[in-house]
C-alpha cells in the first residue's frame, strides 16, 4: 500500500511548517509549494491524495489554483481544504461552490486540522521509535 499523499500550499514558510509538524507522527509523503502557481505544478506532477491550500497568496492564490485544479481531469476531484486568516461568509461560501471540503481558520491546532483531514483520507501513525520526537 502506497503512503497518502499531501500538499501544503502556502506562501508562508512558517505555516508550511505547521502543517508538516502537523503530519509528523503519521505515515504520509508530504509535498510543499510556496504559492498557487508551484502548487498547481506540484499537484499536476505529485497526484496528491489531499492538498492543504491557503486563501491568500501572491502570484497565484488559492482560489484561482483551485479554479484551475476543477478544470484538469486528473486533480478535480482531488480534495482540498483550504486555510485561511480570512473568515467571511463570502470567501467561505466561494470555496464551497469550488468543491472545498472544509475551511480552517489560521491559526489552527494540530488536532483541528488532523480531525479534518482524517475524514477524507485514512492517516496511520509511525511505528513508535527509541527517538525524542521532533519539534
Amino acid at each position: 500500500m502506497s503512503l497518502p499523499k499531501i500538499l501544503s500550499v502556502d506562501d508562508s514558510r512558517t505555516m508550511r511548517m505547521m502543517v508538516k509538524r502537523a503530519f509528523r507522527n503519521f505515515q504520509c509523503e508530504l509535498f510543499e509549494a510556496a504559492d498557487g502557481a508551484e502548487g498547481l505544478a506540484a499537484a499536476i506532477a505529485n497526484k496528491p491524495d489531499l492538498i492543504v491550500l491557503d486563501y491568500n497568496m501572491p502570484v497565484m492564490d488559492g482560489v484561482t489554483m483551485l479554479r484551475n485544479m476543477r478544470e484538469n481531469a486528473e486533480l478535480k476531484r482531488t480534495p482540498v481544504i483550504m486555510l485561511s486568516a480570512e473568515d467571511s461568509n463570502e470567501i467561505i461560501s466561494t470555496v464551497a461552490r469550488l468543491g472545498v471540503r472544509d475551511y480552517i481558520i489560521k491559526p489552527f491546532e494540530d488536532e483541528n486540522l488532523l480531525s479534518k483531514v482524517t475524514r477524507i483520507i485514512t492517516l496511520e501513525r509511525k511505528p513508535e521509535t527509541d527517538q525524542p520526537p521532533v519539534v
